[in-house]
């Protein structure tokens, strides 16, 4: 697909947006003070409890907890992904969004949204036609309602029906061609690729058709066909029924994956409307962020034969470095030989549910996964069992997941706090000796200066020297320094500008939930507040790393360097008035 979007273009389109101005042309707000008010529209309220800041260029709702930028708001309320977002903001600009370069494939065609359109309805109208289609849908339990909502069709059994019907001239064949529904073949000979199949469109975030999946009526090779990959259509990274399950339910709580179209569409026909399915692929990145995007619990549900099993496991490796922001992950395995189509036909929407009450976490599946390829009642089976699981540990973002995971992991084995700490570590990061903290309050510290500098990012420029933050571990730490670095060398950066930056990272629901906590000091007396937290910080780091200098030199084990420093913080401490023993 196309290249990613540069930071810069999001800062400048950020930078140009009045947020106020933004969202006041899609619902009425008021002045209230410093900021605007209104009625939520995202969630039903008689009292205004949506407020809109324009100093932060931020929006947060008090009622239902919604907050975001503008770009999030155009996402949340007009249903759109974040590149659509983009594109419709820039457009009421006048702005072109730019791609970076590599590797790519061509930029989306908007003339083949019309085209695509026209072969949705001829195919729908195809369907009316054919009794044995029709009858194929009713034996599969598909009402007409639940088959006008997916757009459901039929291509007919011919090589140039479509063709005939679309194709009416040279230029207009070359764009079936480009839309993936014809096929081109020597000396300009073109056929349809669609015949003789169940029709099911393939829709983007704003219900546009971007594509086809074709399944068999009866035998026959392939059971599924796919539309090619096209400059709208790119099978590694959509999910059929999201655009629907989104329509049926603005607040999706869940969301499940199964494999097929028509598992979807036999889940929504039983009352199920929040399933979608992979295309026939194995589990993307691309997959998963749009389905925690959309929800914070997803599970995968499979059949409970190999292939299913196989399948669920490449899932759950693909998700791990997406794992442990918030986001539950369950997979659930259906009887052998049943599908959630057949299930749910079979034996009712009840029991299904009863099924996926019993889906496990991700957690619970990797353990019983690992555990089942050895024997876990012998010490070597134990070992063999924490091995198995360092690899898949250490794709886990660093956080409580993982190391809460890995002691688990450990606690099977038979080991102690020792092997959870290594099964814990980065693989790729040396290890450090353990700082031991003077407060414990360092953690609400430095979420403290996060707070402080995504509300006030001018503070940045009052920190003075923040070399010491090198040496300070924690994830939190890592926050700070990455948004000190994006404020200094962008003075006028706002708070809306440092969240888009970071909305691929792992912590950025985290920062937006800070960003709209309700702040009680104005910019001056935040400054102020920096400095002296800061202080607080550098202090505790430079009490960690004597501490750690004076342990090593206690085995004799100082470098020149390190003898040089740790004279000059011990003569720091004492210029101070602090005792040091040892």
């Amino acid at each position: 697909m196309a290249g990613r979007i540069p930071k810069q273009f999001i800062d400048e389109l950020i930078g140009r947006t009045d947020i106020v101005d933004l969202i006041g042309t899609r619902i009425q707000l008021k002045k209230a003070g410093r900021e605007y008010k209104a009625c939520c529209p995202f969630h039903d309220e008689k009292t205004p409890s949506f407020t809109v800041s324009q100093a932060k260029q931020f929006y947060h709702c008090f009622g239902c907890n919604a907050h975001g930028t503008a770009l999030g708001f155009i996402m949340e309320y007009d249903r759109l992904e974040f590149v659509e977002a983009v594109e419709t903001l820039a457009a009421s600009m006048g702005m072109e969004v730019p791609h970076e370069s590599g590797p790519s494939a061509p930029r989306r065609d908007p003339d083949l949204y019309p085209l695509l359109a026209d072969a949705e309805n001829f195919f729908r109208q195809q369907l009316k036609t054919n009794d044995r289609a029709v009858a194929y849908l009713k034996k599969r339990g598909l009402s007409g309602e639940t088959a006008a909502r997916f757009g459901i069709g039929y291509a007919a059994d011919s090589w140039d029906e479509l063709l005939k019907e679309l194709g009416t001239d040279g230029k207009a064949r070359e764009r079936l061609v480009l839309a993936g529904l014809v096929i081109e073949k020597e000396q300009n000979k073109v056929y349809d690729r669609f015949r003789d199949r169940i029709m099911f469109p393939i829709r983007d975030s704003r219900g546009r058709c971007i594509g086809f999946g074709g399944r068999v009526l009866d035998k026959g090779e392939p059971k599924y066909l796919n539309s090619p990959e096209t400059s709208l259509f790119h099978k590694g990274s959509e999910l059929y029924g999201l655009y629907e399950a989104r329509q049926e339910n603005r607040d999706l709580a869940r969301l499940i994956v199964v494999e097929g179209y028509m598992d979807v569409v036999g889940l929504a026909q039983h009352g199920i409307c929040n399933a979608v399915a992979t295309l026939g692929t194995a589990t993307t990145n691309a997959h998963l962020r749009r389905l925690f995007q959309a929800s914070e619990e997803v599970v995968f549900c499979f059949d409970g034969d190999r292939a299913g099993r196989a399948a669920a496991w490449r899932a759950l490796e693909n998700a791990l470095p997406q794992t442990g922001g918030g986001h539950q992950l369950r997979f659930l395995f259906l009887p052998d030989g049943q599908d959630p189509d057949s299930l749910v036909r079979e034996s009712g929407a009840e029991t299904f549910a009863s099924y996926m009450a019993q889906a496990e976490t991700l957690s619970e599946y990797l353990i019983r996964h690992l555990g089942e390829q050895v024997d876990m009642s012998k010490l070597d089976g134990k070992a063999r069992f924490a091995e198995l699981a360092r690899p898949l540990l250490r794709q886990i973002p660093a956080g409580a997941f993982r190391e809460l995971l890995a002691n688990e992991v450990a606690e099977l084995a038979g080991a102690g706090d020792r092997l959870a700490r290594q099964l814990a570590e980065d693989g790729d990061r040396p290890k450090r000796v353990p700082q031991r903290s003077r407060s414990s309050g360092r953690g609400d510290l430095v979420r403290q200066a996060v707070t402080t500098l995504l509300r006030y990012p001018a503070v940045a420029a009052h920190a003075g020297d923040t070399g010491w933050l090198l040496e300070m571990d924690g994830e939190g730490c890592r926050i700070l320094r990455m948004l000190l670095e994006d404020a200094l060398q962008n003075p006028d950066i706002t708070t809306a500008m440092l969240l888009e930056r970071h909305r691929d990272d792992d912590q950025s629901a985290a920062l937006m939930k800070l960003a709209a906590a309700e702040s009680l000091v104005d910019e001056e007396e935040a400054i102020a507040e920096f400095r002296d937290t800061l202080s607080i910080l550098s202090r505790q780091s430079a009490a960690n790393r004597l501490d750690t200098l004076l342990d090593t030199a206690r085995k004799n084990e100082l470098s020149a360097d390190e003898k040089a420093e740790l004279k000059d913080l011990l003569a720091s401490r004492q210029s101070a008035g602090v005792a040091v023993d040892g």
